[in-house]
């Protein structure tokens, strides 16, 4: 069955920003310290958001137990599909600074560390989701 033709499971759509924080103090530490081991736990999160969905990392854990709860007004949802395709991009940017780190490249690691804590960063502070976009970019441009 098309991806398109599956019915979207819906998310709050704070929970993503919140994620987003989280991941820019993550990546930030990551950054600051060029902590291998930092990037590798973030990896990890990337991963459960890229594979099972954006609703099943720590992260969301977090969100759905702690903050949520404490949360006035009408819970609005959104399609998790852009939201995972952006743990999917973050996941990829991920691997390639852990990668550069393999290699003893400090200016790899740094440049893709960077990129994730970018994108984190507009999602975060700005409710821009980078990964967000492109998804609904690629979408557009399949269907056509």
């Amino acid at each position: 069955m098309s991806e398109q033709l599956k019915t979207p499971t819906l998310i709050d759509v704070r929970g993503p920003r919140f994620s987003a924080t989280l991941t820019v103090i993550v990546l930030a530490i990551a950054l600051a310290t060029q902590n291998v081991w930092v990037l590798a736990l973030q990896a990890v999160v990337f991963a459960i958001g890229a594979i099972r969905g954006p609703q099943f990392t720590p992260y969301a854990f977090i969100f759905k137990s702690v903050v949520q709860p404490r949360l006035r007004g009408e819970v609005v949802t959104e399609d998790s599909r852009p939201p995972q395709f952006a743990q999917s991009v973050g996941f990829v940017f991920a691997l390639v600074g852990l990668l550069g780190a393999a290699i003893g490249s400090v200016p790899v690691f740094s440049i893709a560390v960077g990129f994730a804590l970018a994108a984190a960063f507009l999602n975060s502070v700005f409710n821009y989701c980078l990964g967000c976009e492109m998804y609904l970019l690629v979408l557009r441009i399949r269907t056509r």
